[in-house]
């Protein structure tokens, strides 16, 4: 079992290096998205229906992976390949730090087609943001996706994996869904989805925090985490401020949503900055893996 979901971790960090995504016409979050789009409408029990998808769902998910690598357990080498491909599915570094480059690269080339591509990173009205105002949102994104999308799916597997590869294999998948959940209806302006978004904060509590630690033991500052610490709650979320202020923490950054909040270090992130936010980022995340992989093995 140790060396199952060891090889598991390996081949999806293997394949996250190579690919970077699958396909999105077979990406399993993209069927999985289209699975709840028609759900995302008006409901005379708003409350109730989003109660149910919001437990639900990611609960169907992570069943049927459970089944399918349950299935295979007889045949480890095919068990680690099927635990391997979900996590991998699951997680995404190597899309978030090619995005945040090209993003962090138009900003001094052309700044229309930087507020346009900021999109694939930060749901936000980029149209009249400064150069280093879109920086800083691509800074911002590259903590809390870091966080969000990839520690913290990583993150369920460790902690189930050694005691079952498939049980590792939902873990991750459930996260992933209630996190997908979150990002498609977890807005105020649909009440559907406001169970999606409270499951969400509760999910993300542990990963944010563990995120931020792994940010600080890769940028060698571990006194990052409480100068942090006193801005943490700066934005409205209650997760996002902790790799986001450590992030900024570490590198000396001003990191700013205009009017919404501040997190305030040093100065507003130059093309330079926003490219050490990006090495940091991708360190943490494979500071992240190996640390699954010993934490599986053992």
């Amino acid at each position: 079992m140790p060396a199952t979901a060891t090889a598991a971790v390996g081949f999806a960090a293997l394949l996250d290096r190579l690919v970077a995504e699958p396909p999105g016409r077979i990406h399993p979050v993209a069927l999985f998205g289209r699975v709840v789009a028609p759900l995302d409408r008006t409901w005379a029990h708003p409350s109730l229906v989003g109660v149910g998808v919001a437990l639900g769902l990611p609960l169907l998910a992570s069943g049927v992976v459970f089944g399918v690598v349950s299935a295979l357990a007889p045949v480890p080498p095919l068990a680690a390949l099927a635990a391997g491909l979900v996590l991998f599915s699951t997680v995404s570094l190597r899309m978030l730090l090619d995005e945040a480059r090209d993003v962090v690269s138009l900003t001094t080339e052309d700044l229309p087609a930087a507020r346009t591509r900021l999109l694939s990173l930060a749901g936000r009205d980029a149209a009249s943001l400064s150069a280093p105002e879109v920086r800083s949102a691509a800074v911002e994104s590259l903590a809390e996706n870091l966080a969000d999308g990839f520690v913290a799916p990583l993150l369920a597997f460790t902690l189930v994996a050694p005691v079952s590869l498939a049980g590792g294999a939902a873990a991750a998948t459930w996260v992933k869904a209630v996190n997908t959940l979150d990002s498609m209806l977890g807005y105020p302006h649909k009440p559907h989805g406001t169970a999606s978004a409270r499951l969400d904060d509760l999910t993300m509590w542990l990963p944010a925090r563990v995120t931020a630690v792994l940010l600080a033991l890769s940028a060698r500052d571990l006194r990052a985490l409480s100068r942090a610490r006193e801005q943490t709650s700066n934005p409205p979320s209650p997760n996002s401020g902790w790799p986001m202020a450590t992030l900024a923490a570490g590198l000396s950054l001003r990191l700013e949503k205009p009017g919404v909040y501040v997190l305030d270090f040093g100065a507003p992130p130059s093309a330079s900055d926003a490219r050490r936010a990006r090495t940091l980022v991708g360190r943490t995340g494979w500071l992240a893996l190996v640390i699954s992989g010993v934490v599986v093995w053992f």
